[in-house]
């Protein structure tokens, strides 16, 4: 069952804007923190930008300034924005988010967090 699903990527030229979005099933609810991390080829994953539930954001460095992480919490999705895209932006965009299974706490009676990754959405940014 796919809890996170992403939309929105693409190929772009430099320069360049995307808007990708993630959006959460009802299977998974209680979402608290969310947020994007991309994977280049022959790279470690990398955290690009982080959300709160009650919307302090966090970025990395190299795309301060240019990408914009937002969520809608009355639809379970978080956004993120990006412009002045640049090659080295290449890489396939995984969304996250700190939430807990429906049924899994609908029959034990308990929240319990855990991570929950997307499949990605590939962005391709061509010089």
């Amino acid at each position: 069952q796919v809890q996170l699903v992403e939309s929105g990527g693409g190929l772009v030229q430099a320069g360049g804007s995307l808007v990708l979005s993630c959006a959460a099933s009802r299977s998974i609810f209680s979402i608290n923190d969310m947020g994007w991390y991309r994977q280049a080829p022959g790279k470690g994953r990398e955290l690009v930008a982080s959300i709160t539930y009650y919307g302090s954001t966090n970025y990395r460095d190299s795309v301060k300034g240019r990408f914009t992480i937002s969520r809608d919490n009355a639809k379970n999705t978080v956004y993120l924005q990006m412009g002045s895209l640049k090659p080295e932006d290449t890489a396939i965009y995984i969304c996250k988010a700190d939430a807990a299974d429906r049924a899994t706490a609908q029959a034990m009676g308990v929240i319990t967090l855990r991570e929950y990754w997307g499949q990605g959405t590939q962005v391709t940014v061509s010089s």
